[in-house]
């Protein structure tokens, strides 16, 4: 990341963004790069529990006030916003991994902890999907 908050996304995954793209802070503490149509699906998703619950009305804030339209500039970059780049504590370096979903910008240190649990529980999360 840049001074200005500016994070370059891989050329591999660029098209994908070429309409404009959604940024969100993650329950798990990074930023989460969504095309439009996945946010959509993902906004589905949330709307799927009822506004006349408190479950649902949480759910639809905690989703929709943690995200920001974002454009990708003549370089490939997107501009994080600040209050993001705090909650994640995004300053200097990053980590971009994809998510089949979406891609993630982590806090290497942050990121170096989730896969410490990522590597602990796989074996067995992946044995669960039977």
């Amino acid at each position: 990341m840049d001074d200005r908050g500016r994070v370059p996304i891989p050329a591999r995954y660029r098209h994908l963004f070429s309409d404009g793209m959604k940024l969100t802070l993650s329950p798990d503490g990074c930023v989460e790069v969504w095309t439009n149509e996945g946010f959509e699906r993902m906004e589905q998703r949330v709307m799927a529990e009822p506004a006349t619950t408190l479950k649902g009305r949480r759910l639809r804030r905690g989703f929709s006030v943690r995200s920001w339209d974002a454009e990708l500039d003549r370089q490939g970059r997107v501009l994080v916003p600040q209050l993001l780049r705090e909650k994640a504590g995004l300053d200097g370096p990053v980590v971009i991994a994809g998510r089949i979903e979406c891609l993630e910008i982590w806090n290497p240190k942050r990121w170096e902890e989730e896969m410490a649990q990522v590597e602990a529980t796989y074996r067995e999360e992946m044995e669960s999907l039977r």
